[in-house]
């Protein structure tokens, strides 16, 4: 259960960094050990008590109690509870306690397959935790500590939801709480509410698709062209707009600040002392990559899987279907390392370029490329 155990730092915790990768979801990927078993591992402010799949709790031998439900992005989602007799990554060492256990599907990371644990504020929030996007590390701290200097933003662990919030302000209006979530890959996603909150739309909107524990969503996008986080004042910032009754309305928050916000800058969580702190990075005002040809797909191997067409986008015009498969792109053929090749950017290409698609039905199409949000 959250709260659990007891944990503690070393005392050299200024020089256990923490080595990540990002996943394609844009979350951060780490190693921890869990009773002595190496686990696949994701930082995740936005969970209250850190979770293992039901598979790596059989690996690691875990006895598992059926416990109810809990809500997730995307919907409820089933879970259960094992005790531990250690979890442990960089400074921290937490020995008794427990764990949630629930499915921590593939395509929340968008890999071929789910993390091992979500660590969460349950075994984070009582230190300061430093993340350096530049270097790809992060540590853990005791609370108070500076380490850098950059704009304050507030920060606290919220009562009910026990997680970590913030606010924003977009045109004046402030909005709060919000979720400061690490493991949400999107930049900023407000609640139905607080959208409506923020007067009659003007900005261009489209759709998009985010996938979480509780499956895929279907969400509004836009671009915002200045956001208050603090004292920061960012530009173009990439927004999304949960369906009524969305996770983020669930728990009575405005909305989330997610990963694709945070990796713009070098950044301090510290609820212990009340702060978020950021420092721009030199990519921090560049403008968010936008779709030009209004779909989002997966690879799957040799193929590329159609997973939402963005509504009011040239694919959408042209009546492409979600599920319809790509074999080959400008005469090149899917391969499984597509996403690593040049061959990946002609979805956010230059207006006006014709792309050629061989669907794997055998049939063949083009699509003109053009902006439309």
């Amino acid at each position: 259960m959250p709260g659990t155990g007891i944990a503690t730092l070393a005392d050299d915790a200024e020089e256990r960094w923490v080595a990540f990768e990002i996943t394609p979801g844009n979350q951060i990927r780490f190693v921890a050990t869990v009773n002595g078993e190496h686990a696949v591992a994701v930082l995740d402010t936005g969970v209250t008590a850190s979770v293992v799949s039901p598979r790596f709790a059989a690996r690691a031998r875990l006895k598992v109690q059926a416990r109810g439900s809990a809500r997730a992005i995307g919907g409820a989602v089933p879970f259960g509870w094992a005790a531990t007799r250690m979890i442990a990554f960089g400074a921290l060492n937490r020995t008794g306690g427990g764990i949630t256990v629930a499915a921590l599907p593939a395509s929340a990371t968008g890999e071929a397959q789910g993390p091992d644990i979500l660590v969460g504020q349950d075994l984070l929030a009582r230190h300061a935790l430093e993340i350096d996007y530049t270097a790809r590390r992060f540590r853990l701290l005791p609370s108070g500590r500076l380490p850098f200097r950059g704009a304050i933003a507030p920060l606290m662990i919220a009562p009910e939801a026990q997680v970590y919030v913030s606010e924003i302000t977009i045109n004046g209006q402030r909005l709060r709480p919000m979720v400061v979530d690490t493991g949400d890959g999107s930049a900023v996603t407000l609640s139905q509410p607080s959208w409506r909150a923020l007067g009659p739309a003007t900005l261009p909107t489209t759709s998009t698709i985010a996938y979480g524990l509780g499956g895929p969503q279907i969400s509004t996008l836009a671009i915002v062209p200045i956001l208050m986080v603090g004292r920061i004042e960012a530009r173009a910032v990439e927004l999304r707009v949960e369906p009524a009754g969305g996770f983020s309305q669930s728990i009575g928050a405005a909305g989330r600040i997610g990963s694709g916000f945070l990796e713009r800058y070098h950044v301090l969580l510290d609820p212990g002392a009340g702060r978020m702190v950021l420092s721009p990075l030199a990519n921090a005002d560049q403008p968010p990559l936008r779709s030009t040809s209004g779909l989002l797909t997966r690879n799957e191997g040799q193929r590329l899987r159609v997973l939402h067409v963005m509504r009011g986008g040239p694919a959408a015009a042209a009546g492409w279907r979600e599920g319809e498969a790509i074999c080959a792109i400008d005469g090149t053929p899917i391969s499984p390392d597509y996403a690593r090749g040049s061959l990946s950017g002609w979805s956010v290409g230059a207006p006006g370029r014709v792309v050629s698609f061989a669907l794997c039905d055998g049939t063949q199409r083009t699509l003109t490329l053009r902006h439309f949000y």
